[in-house]
């Protein structure tokens, strides 16, 4: 093996490394926000009888209506298709 290779070969695995760590930060966040999502809905009363604002956008990052779905993203990153 060349030095070209060595190096080819050392670049192309700090890339997979940088990708891997990159992957895993995006796991740690998506944790996170799960956990905050679970301590805020715990710290809510059970019983909603009317709508809540403060609590909707709290929660849900978008919502996006298709002809025959609506699609819910919530802020924790976990998305829901509610078909019509």
């Amino acid at each position: 093996m060349g030095y070209n290779d060595i190096a080819d070969e050392i670049y192309r695995l700090r890339e997979e490394r940088h990708k891997a760590l990159a992957e895993e930060a995006g796991k740690k966040g998506s944790k996170q926000r799960l956990e905050d999502m679970e301590k805020f809905l715990n710290e809510q009363s059970t019983l909603l009888e009317e709508y809540d604002e403060q609590l909707v956008r709290r929660l849900i990052e978008k919502i996006t209506v298709y002809d025959d779905k609506l699609t819910i993203e919530f802020k924790s990153g976990v998305e829901i298709d509610i078909e019509k």
